[in-house]
């Protein structure tokens, strides 16, 4: 049974790139060029969004389920969170150097921040309550704010976001041809964009639904914490399709983009993919829920990254290369050890 686990979860990491890169994100693009958004209000909202939903969903069912297994959802969006900062800004240094855009970097670091921290704090007592729920969505709102009027506060050249593409040069012996087809054939036409995104939607929640069943089945069945799948196995599942997409756009010499994609895309995770789930289900049920599990250490690594990255791009004034993304990688392996050790 352990492996028909892994095998369904592996299934649903693969259908949920491919319906996010071919289908999702092509039309929220559509969305907000018919709303007339600017690159970094598109970037910072339908964006965030279109490359966090898995994680929003799989947030809220975890909490919607009966049996305090919300520590799923808010594991998997701190693990999915020391992912992004840590592997992806680190291959991305490691593919090629770059010398990062700071203005937008420090508004992005600064929020991050603020929002792990925000995070820790909430969770310090084992509980979210109603309040701490909506600060962290209002914290979202604020940063929208922000993202929309730092070019006046700071003037910079348009960095833009990532658009999930597909490497041109491989599409002959693309592997999931025959899924995209299958796919193609189930989905509305491009035309129909806005039937599209909520086909997209519907698609996203049920496959969501079933990761976090699973999720719970297969920690079961090893008998170790659901903490543990969710910082590791659904953290790195959910996030694999945002590195490759950002190792593609680094290699076009285009890092700048894929560091600011990473950072901002989690901001959108914990302020909206933790706040938007708990405020929904207290306002349902009324009350705080607790967060289950441990999961301080992880949160306090978290933070402990985001201040060292931080630290790390001032002394090296904006610049990122081999050694960066050696440094980067490594903190991860070592994460992932301490995480192993502790079962």
């Amino acid at each position: 049974m352990i492996a028909l686990y892994i095998l369904v979860l592996l299934v649903c990491f693969v259908l949920l790139a491919r319906i996010v890169d071919l289908f999702f994100i092509s039309s929220l693009d559509k969305i907000s060029k018919d709303l007339r958004l600017s690159s970094d209000a598109a970037g910072a909202t339908l964006m965030a969004v279109g490359s966090s939903a898995p994680e929003l969903f799989v947030a809220l069912f975890a909490v919607l389920k009966p049996g305090e297994h919300q520590v799923i959802g808010i594991g998997s969006i701190v693990g999915s969170a020391i992912f992004n900062l840590l592997v992806i800004v680190g291959a991305v240094a490691l593919v090629k150097k770059t010398k990062l855009t700071w203005q937008p970097i420090i508004r992005d670091l600064l929020f991050y921040v603020l929002a792990v921290g925000l995070l820790l704090m909430f969770i310090w007592d084992g509980r979210l309550t109603i309040g701490e729920s909506s600060i962290l969505l209002a914290v979202y709102v604020l940063y929208v704010v922000a993202v929309v009027y730092w070019r006046r506060i700071l003037p910079y050249p348009e960095v833009g976001f990532i658009q999930k593409i597909e490497n041109q040069q491989g599409k002959k012996n693309n592997l999931t041809k025959p899924l995209d087809q299958a796919l193609r054939f189930i989905f509305p036409s491009s035309e129909k964009y806005y039937l599209s995104f909520f086909f997209s939607i519907f698609i996203i929640a049920a496959l969501s639904y079933l990761l976090v069943e699973v999720a719970i089945l297969l920690a079961h069945g090893l008998q170790i914490p659901e903490s543990i799948i969710a910082l590791t196995v659904l953290a790195i599942g959910t996030s694999v399709p945002d590195l490759f997409s950002s190792l593609i756009v680094a290699k076009q010499g285009r890092g700048d983009m894929a560091v600011s994609n990473a950072i901002g895309s989690n901001i959108f995770d914990i302020l909206v993919g933790l706040g938007l789930p708990f405020l929904i289900v207290m306002l349902i049920s009324g009350g705080s829920i607790g967060t289950g599990g441990d999961l301080t250490s992880s949160s306090l690594i978290l933070f402990a990254s985001v201040i060292f990255l931080f630290l790390f791009l001032i002394i090296s004034k904006w610049k990122v290369g081999k050694i960066t993304g050696i440094i980067l990688l490594t903190l991860y392996l070592f994460y992932l050890a301490r995480e192993i050790i502790i079962l």
